[in-house]
Formats: structure tokens, sequence, C-alpha cells
């Protein structure tokens, strides 16, 4: 698995943003049972830059605190059996040409909003860091939660991951 992580801001946390990243990403993979070894890009920002990725990307003017890109168009989520297909060409597209690994997508996160949530929230930031990146994962396994069903799925999913690692609020 590889796990690019991109810090690019001044503002500092206070933690082991690396170790939390990868812990998440791969228990995300593992709890969606992804059958290949993965790519995931991280970048960590501050709120004018995520504004700025918001605009240009979703038309909205706004900071938010994470932005999931992903990189596969699922036909049912976090089901990989259309991979597997030999008459779908277009699946090569999905894997890097230099390590033949599955480019899930990439994950925005800004900085500023895991240190406000944590305190808005009353949790530690490492448990904001790791719900965003839990969450970010989802939708790069093609969940969603843009319909209220889909977002009690998603809930629950982010839910199963973040205990299953030990991260609790």
């Amino acid at each position: 698995m590889t796990i690019h992580i991109e810090y690019e801001t001044k503002i500092k946390l206070e933690l082991d943003y690396q170790t939390i990243i990868h812990r998440v990403v791969n228990g995300s993979c593992d709890f969606i049972q992804c059958p290949y070894e993965t790519e995931v890009n991280v970048i960590l920002t501050d709120d004018a830059a995520i504004q700025e990725i918001n605009r240009e990307q979703r038309g909205i003017n706004a900071p938010t605190d994470v932005l999931s890109f992903p990189m596969i168009e699922y036909e049912t989520s976090g089901d990989f059996a259309f991979l597997e297909n030999e008459e779908n060409y277009c699946t090569q597209d999905y894997f890097s040409p230099d390590t033949g690994e599955l480019m899930l997508g990439d994950i925005v996160i800004s900085v500023e909003k895991v240190v406000k949530q944590a305190s808005e929230y009353g949790h530690s930031q490492v448990r904001e860091l790791a719900f965003l990146v839990a969450h970010s994962m989802l939708h790069l396994f093609g969940y969603d939660h843009m319909e209220p069903s889909e977002a009690v799925v998603m809930e629950e999913k982010q839910q199963e991951v973040l205990n299953q690692l030990g991260i609790t609020r």
C-alpha cells in the first residue's frame, strides 16, 4: 500500500498525523475487504486552500473539513467485482502503471477544521482526524451521504472502522 501525505500548511497539528492516517487508511481497506494493494493521496492544508479547491471543484465558495476525489466509478459501493471483468477495458486505468496498485483517489483535509471541530465536538484531534480520514475513505470506496438512507449506511460504516481501530470519543 502506498499512502502519499503532503502537509501544505504552517498550522501544526500536535499529534502523529502520519501514523493516524496510515492506521485509518489501512483499517478502512481491511474493513471494506479491498482485495488489492492500494494507493491514496492525502493533503493536509488550511481553510483558505480547501476553500479554493471547494470553489473550483464543487462551486461552493466556503471552507469545508474534508474533500474526497475518488478515482474509481463503482457499480456498487465497496464492490470490486467489476474490476475482474476482462471485457471492461477501462478498469486498467484504475491501477498504477508503476506499482500495479489500485488508485483509490485523493483526500484533502483542513487542519484548521480538525482543531476547531475536535474542540466543538468535545473529543481529541486524533479522533477528529481519524474520523475525517475514515469518512473520506468511504467516499473513495463509492459511498455517499446525499440521501438520508445513504447517510445512515455511511455513518454506521465510519463508526465501525473507528471502533475496530479503538479510536473513540
